[in-house]
């Protein structure tokens, strides 16, 4: 936007944008090259290149979008070795598990970085949105991998978790854990290091009070089969005949149950995935020039916006290339690591604490990179959009998602969810909404956000796994162990073996 640039526009007339001239078009490459080098400043998303060049690709890559950015990069190296580990050392699932952990932090971030190089490419809004969906598609392929290595427990034997066994308990987690790492970490962070630079950073209400609401619709759709299941598991009655054996009543068995909460969640992730897509059209058409507005006041405000604009940029080839790759190696490890969880819950850490606090934590380490740099930077507006946005992107898209990708492949993930993971989303939400009603935010809310998160985490760790004890699932309450179940076509044998025999 020239007029919102001067800096670019001068650049521009400098090395022959404005103009339409044919000659200065052909020396366009030449001109520029020299240009970037030099370190001028270069037009918003403009790389004044084009095609692909590898030496200035790796310096871009290298140089990132922050510091912190930068320092991820040095990582690396865990990308190579957690592939040749895969392979070498198959008998080493803990290192395999985590070499690829680590490996994941960098990929993750140059997704994010090339999601964000692309977005600046695009209109302000638009490319708010599209960054904040790159930066989700690694949650995406997570969700993906683990419900394509599912398997249900087979009868006799016991029942586990991993590639081989009930991960469902695992996506539920993690889809949970990515709202709350978002909410209440990434946010924390976020109010944490903006108050270190400023006391009090005010946001605008079109921001947080839209994502509020959106996130409190999102949990009410994501908790309505928990609740459901929660109100009617005492109703499947096991009723008593006059000689008091239990009769597993034909019509309202906890089977039932369990198909008609797979079929709510099914129908619900359908509505939810609708609902998404009235928050991006909501986004792009209906409050278009609001959110443009708020996104243009915050740039202007950014503190290190002449450094940005110096900054080198990939070309469209270059930034395809970047997707390409890192999208390619963040599914490779996902991959690796989905094949690992079940040694690493064996080795002793809860399969709660993997799904609420561990993966989510990798999965979203570029957006959650790019948010607190940004609130450091004093671009409020902008971080909170990046903490509020993948939140409600998760709760209305990758969730319901991952129960219809499981409805194709036959596999029965629904949106029962524990009912303690339940209560920590809710009081999150809460929490959160408490903080944004003021609009505005300090580092003592941060640092609370932060500790509430730490609370969490403590307290998932102490958690017992699904296939020891369940607040919410079938296997804690389908039988009373005060009551001896028997097959009703057996109890009418004995019935009449008994009237037979007076």
């Amino acid at each position: 936007m020239p007029t919102s640039n001067p800096h670019a526009s001068a650049d521009s007339d400098a090395h022959g944008h404005g103009s339409h001239d044919t000659t200065n078009a052909s020396n366009e490459n030449t001109a520029l090259l020299p240009s970037f080098l030099r370190g001028e400043i270069q037009h918003e998303g403009e790389s004044g290149r084009h095609g692909f060049h590898l030496r200035h690709f790796c310096s871009v890559t290298y140089k990132s979008s922050n510091i912190v950015s930068q320092y991820v990069n040095f990582l690396w190296p865990f990308v190579p070795l957690a592939i040749i580990f895969r392979y070498t050392l198959p008998n080493h699932p803990l290192l395999i598990f985590g070499f690829a952990y680590v490996g994941m932090i960098p990929s993750a971030n140059l997704l994010g970085f090339a999601g964000q190089e692309f977005a600046k490419k695009m209109p302000k809004v638009a490319g708010t949105l599209i960054e904040t969906t790159f930066g989700s598609l690694v949650e995406i392929i997570l969700f993906v991998v683990l419900i394509v290595k599912h398997r249900e427990p087979v009868e006799g034997e016991e029942e586990g978790n991993g590639d081989e066994g009930n991960l469902i308990p695992i996506i539920q987690a993690a889809i949970l854990g990515s709202i709350l790492t978002n909410l209440l970490l990434c946010l924390g962070l976020c109010f944490f290091v903006g108050g270190l630079q400023k006391t009090t950073q005010k946001f605008h209400s079109a921001i947080s009070e839209t994502g509020n609401g959106l996130l409190l619709v999102a949990a009410f759709g994501l908790l309505i089969p928990s609740a459901f299941y929660s109100a009617l598991k005492g109703e499947t009655t096991f009723g008593k005949n006059s000689l008091g054996f239990v009769i597993l009543e034909d019509k309202f068995t906890p089977e039932t149950l369990q198909k008609d909460i797979l079929k709510i969640s099914q129908v619900t992730s359908i509505v939810l995935i609708i609902a998404f897509g009235c928050y991006l059209l909501f986004n792009a058409k209906s409050q278009h020039s609001v959110f443009h507005e708020v996104i243009e006041m915050d740039e202007h405000r950014d503190l290190d916006r002449e450094e940005d604009q110096a900054r080198m940029r990939y070309t469209g080839t270059e930034t395809t290339i970047a997707l390409t790759i890192s999208l390619t190696l963040a599914t490779l490890l996902l991959i690796h690591l989905a094949e690992q969880i079940e040694p690493v819950v064996h080795s002793g850490i809860p399969d709660q604490f993997l799904g609420l606090i561990l993966l989510p934590l990798v999965e979203k380490a570029a957006e959650h990179l790019t948010a607190i740099d940004e609130a450091y930077d004093g671009v409020i507006n902008v971080a909170l959009f990046h903490c509020l946005g993948p939140s409600i992107q998760t709760a209305l898209f990758n969730g319901p998602l991952v129960v219809i990708v499981g409805w194709i492949l036959g596999k029965p993930m629904d949106l029962n969810f524990e009912i303690f993971m339940i209560v920590l989303v809710v009081l999150g939400i809460v929490v959160v909404g408490n903080f944004l009603r003021d609009g505005e935010s300090n580092w003592l809310e941060g640092a609370l956000l932060v500790i509430v998160y730490v609370i969490i985490a403590i307290a998932s760790w102490y958690y017992p796994n699904p296939d020891v004890a369940t607040s919410n699932g079938i296997e804690g309450s389908a039988v009373s162990p005060n009551n001896i179940t028997i097959d009703k076509a057996l109890l009418k044998n004995l019935l009449t073996m008994a009237n037979q025999n007076p």
